[in-house]
């Protein structure tokens, strides 16, 4: 039988989140999350008001997003003419891949392919700009999380128009020479006219402005379009009293924030945000997981190849940074259990996998990494010079090789169960009642 919620603000919150106190109480005193009611005095609370603040979809999208739209859905900008952005970032998929290919085909002629697996572009609004040292209020002050923010998977973009032209000019994406060829493909595109009632007559005579104003209807579609944060999932709707967990799923919950066992929410933050933000499950910072090497990757087959994340081969200027390599983003865990590629390399294919790599990455990596003359190569994704930068400080990554793990069978089913209430599409509106 399902919990009500119309305790889950009070009893819920009140006894979960207090479970994952680590964290939350800094997070409390910038006054970015209120403290919950005491357990032992329940009280009636309006979650809606008092936690969550969910947006109201637009009216309607403005000139600029509305060109945007047309955009995102449009084959012709790339060189194949069979490519669109939607085309790897598949609304019907939350707007990541839409398939479990580690990574996806483009180029030219569309027999070409990158390094990468595709991120959604879901709860991306909010993302900082990247910075190599974010400082987060902390019971000893001000502590340093590191390496945080900025769009792609290595950050490497500050905002949503520099990471929309990103696949346009990338030869093995969209695979446009230069913005010139972007302009020239916009200014032939059935949406010209309205291109130049957006943003001037005399638009296209600068090809380098044109193909900005393009990444910036972009962005505004992004920002606009309800559906790129649509806070559908059952999870909001528990948030907001419309919907029960089953007893399942608030175990799962329970683990994911117990610091000593699931340790989830230390980097994928399930508090309200600043003025009761709703959670966006990131922390948007950079880790360095040591997830393994992926076969399924053809640049890989270069044995001498390495994605570092943050200090390179795609991204260039922090190539110096050699305590960074190895991160990529944390990214939100929303629509995760419908995924089917996990991990900047695309390795996983199934979230029970996931869990249990989290589980068992460092009691049983031979179950996880080759073997090289008898030895288990652990982190085989990194150099060995490098592989030092791997986490080993946040639980579950504290144990060593034999030792129990701290996920049994039955926690990993709970914490799948949970993360399926992350789902966009159990309402119809954000934070509301069930659809069905």
């Amino acid at each position: 039988m399902g919990l009500k919620s119309g305790g889950l603000a009070a009893v819920l919150l009140a006894s979960v989140l207090v479970l994952a106190s680590l964290g939350r109480d800094e997070a409390r005193a910038a006054g970015a999350v209120p403290a919950p009611a005491a357990a032992s005095t329940p009280r009636k609370l309006d979650p809606v008001t008092m936690w969550v603040r969910y947006p109201l979809a637009r009216a309607a999208l403005d000139p600029v997003a509305s060109l945007g739209r047309l955009m995102f859905f449009d084959p012709s900008l790339s060189v194949s003419g069979r490519q669109s952005c939607a085309s790897c970032h598949d609304p019907a998929h939350a707007y990541g891949p839409p398939d479990g290919r580690a990574v996806q085909p483009g180029g030219p002629n569309m027999q070409r392919v990158g390094t990468r697996a595709v991120p959604s572009l879901r709860y991306l609004r909010f993302t900082p700009q990247f910075s190599r040292h974010l400082a987060q209020p902390s019971s000893d002050g001000v502590e340093d999380e590191g390496p945080a923010g900025g769009f792609t998977r290595d950050g490497a973009a500050q905002t949503l128009h520099e990471q929309a032209l990103l696949p346009l000019l990338n030869p093995v994406e969209m695979a446009n020479p230069n913005v010139a060829a972007i302009a020239t493909t916009l200014r032939k595109s059935d949406y010209a006219a309205q291109f130049r009632q957006v943003f001037g007559n005399d638009v296209f005579d600068h090809p380098a402005t044109a193909a900005m104003k393009g990444a910036a209807a972009l962005q505004a579609f992004q920002e606009q379009d309800p559906s790129f944060e649509p806070y559908t999932s059952k999870f909001d709707a528990a948030m907001s009293g419309n919907a029960d967990f089953t007893a399942q799923e608030l175990r799962g919950y329970t683990t994911f924030n117990d610091p000593r066992k699931g340790n989830c929410a230390k980097c994928h933050l399930d508090a309200p945000g600043p003025g009761g933000r709703p959670a966006q499950f990131t922390d948007f910072g950079m880790v360095a997981l040591g997830v393994p090497r992926n076969p399924d990757v053809p640049a890989n087959r270069d044995a001498r190849f390495f994605d570092l994340g943050l200090c390179g081969p795609v991204r260039k200027d922090l190539a110096r940074e050699r305590d960074f390599c190895g991160m990529f983003k944390t990214p939100t865990l929303r629509n995760s259990a419908s995924r089917q590629v996990f991990f900047h390399n695309g390795r996983f294919h199934t979230m029970d996998d996931v869990l249990r790599f989290y589980a068992e990455r460092d009691t049983a990596p031979a179950k996880w990494y080759p073997r090289v003359n008898g030895q288990v190569v652990a982190f085989d994704d990194l150099p060995t010079r490098l592989r030092a930068n791997v986490d080993h400080v946040d639980v579950p990554f504290t144990l060593k090789a034999g030792d129990k793990p701290l996920l049994a069978d039955a926690d990993i089913q709970d914490l799948a169960a949970f993360l399926k209430t992350l789902d966009d599409g159990y309402s119809r509106e954000a934070g509301g009642k069930p659809a069905r």
